[in-house]
């Protein structure tokens, strides 16, 4: 009998060395090699391959242009977040922290998927389990089916014999394959098993979703390789105190990667939010000051977010910093610029900040939401009512334009806002039309706290 080969690989990037070593040469990570076992003697071959010949060389001009085809679903945020319905052939991989609600949310889309045979596979749970979530789901598909398996090889056996549409896969963490003598979770069998089934995927045509967990730093557990070898990358997030869930893309061959889709957790599963702004400006009061709403945009989608902030004298030596669902070194930025340009002494004062609805917002635009917030704060004024704010903030003070304002604006002004104040450089590309609500251009930070105190 042959010996077993072994390795040493990065937990965090999948770098193979034949030694351990203290620091990872690739992504410069410390005390991250563990030792595997490569690969068995006599490498068996997957029950899905199909024999064929290797594809010959073919001249660009000469292969024929197929559109995509993509499976509409009754989702309509994941049609969204796809780009458009799931394509064929395509693998998707979807990552979320534990209990964040990723099995629920695809355990119902396979049951809405009305005309399609699914093939659920699960390594994390029982037959029963599932059956006892699928009943608080008011959605059925006769031709829904549950497979509780982790070998590779076993689950490529019953794909074969039961020809699905579509297969959902919970978690690639669990998948063990016969290729690699590792146990599940490492990272060569995380590569290899989601190796099998891109090629899977590209052969048969049909789509496959990887469930996958992320690490506590928030990055997607196994190699960074896995990322890449799939076609879409979404993340699933939300507070686990707040109700609300949005499904992010950060990757898309198919579509665009700024994309993104909420849902609100209900007792019977997952509810798409077609209309997010009710939700995300939260519970405002016109009666207290710090709190600000800034027409922001994810994806193709606009929305109004509502900015608090609280400003108040430090209680110690070293003013705090909190921030929720904001970059934090942004927060500083802001500050500075305050301090600088403005004249406010916010280095003695403790600031906190939220974004309301538990979510994280990664546009520029809320810059000057947040900045009058703060100000708002630091003064103990209250802001004009209904009054929204969209622009981007430089390091000089200066109000920088923002993509697609008119999108900003219509926004606004379809939940009932009278007034906006946008940069000027925004203010001179508007169409001459009337609109119903008033825009207000500004141009530097001391213009925006002469008009609003």
């Amino acid at each position: 009998m042959s010996k077993l080969k072994s390795a040493f690989f990065c937990q965090h990037c999948g770098f193979e060395s034949a030694k351990w070593l203290g620091k990872c040469p690739s992504c410069h990570q410390w005390n991250s090699f563990v030792e595997e076992i490569k690969q068995k003697s006599a490498k068996p071959i997957p029950h899905w391959r199909p024999d064929q010949k290797n594809n010959p060389v073919t001249r660009l001009e000469d292969i024929p242009i197929v559109g995509e085809q993509r499976i509409i679903c009754s989702d309509t945020e994941l049609n969204r977040v796809l780009g458009g319905g799931i394509v064929r052939g395509s693998i998707v991989l979807v990552a979320g922290e534990p209990g964040i609600g990723k099995s629920t949310l695809f355990l119902q889309v396979g049951l809405q998927m009305q005309n399609l045979k699914v093939l659920y596979v699960s390594g994390e749970e029982s037959d029963q389990q599932i059956r006892l979530r699928a009943e608080r789901i008011p959605f059925r598909n006769p031709e829904f089916y549950l497979l509780t398996e982790t070998n590779t090889s076993a689950i490529f056996q019953e794909v074969k014999k039961l020809q699905p549409d579509l297969i959902i896969i919970d978690s690639i963490q669990t998948l063990q394959t016969d290729l690699i003598e590792s146990s599940p979770g490492t990272v060569s069998q995380i590569r290899e098993c989601a190796a099998e089934w891109q090629r899977f995927a590209k052969a048969s045509h049909i789509p496959v979703f990887l469930i996958g967990h992320i690490t506590k730093d928030g990055a997607i557990a196994g190699p960074k390789i896995l990322e890449h070898m799939v076609d879409t990358v979404l993340q699933f997030e939300g507070d686990r105190h707040f109700a609300y869930r949005l499904l992010r893309t950060l990757k898309n061959r198919f579509g665009s990667t700024h994309e993104l889709g909420v849902y609100e957790m209900t007792g019977a599963g997952m509810k798409p939010v077609l209309d997010p702004g009710d939700i995300l400006m939260g519970e405002k009061d016109d009666s207290l000051s710090g709190v600000a709403i800034a027409a922001g945009i994810e994806g193709m989608r606009p929305f109004l977010i509502e900015v608090q902030a609280l400003v108040t004298g430090a209680s110690y030596g070293t003013p705090q910093r909190a921030v929720t669902g904001f970059d934090g070194r942004r927060l500083q930025l802001l500050l500075a610029v305050l301090e600088k340009r403005g004249g406010f002494a916010f280095s003695a004062r403790d600031v906190f900040l939220n974004i309301a609805g538990g979510i994280k917002v990664e546009d520029p635009a809320i810059d000057l939401a947040v900045l009058c917030a703060l100000l708002s704060s630091f003064d103990d004024q209250l802001l004009p009512k209904n009054m929204c704010f969209a622009g981007e903030v430089g390091l000089s003070g200066e109000i920088r334009s923002v993509n697609r304002i008119d999108q900003r604006i219509a926004e606004a002004a379809k939940l009932g806002f009278e007034k906006m104040l946008i940069p000027r450089n925004n203010f001179k590309n508007l169409p001459a039309t009337k609109l119903s609500i008033e825009i207000v251009p500004v141009g530097k930070v001391e213009e925006v706290y002469r008009l609003l105190f």
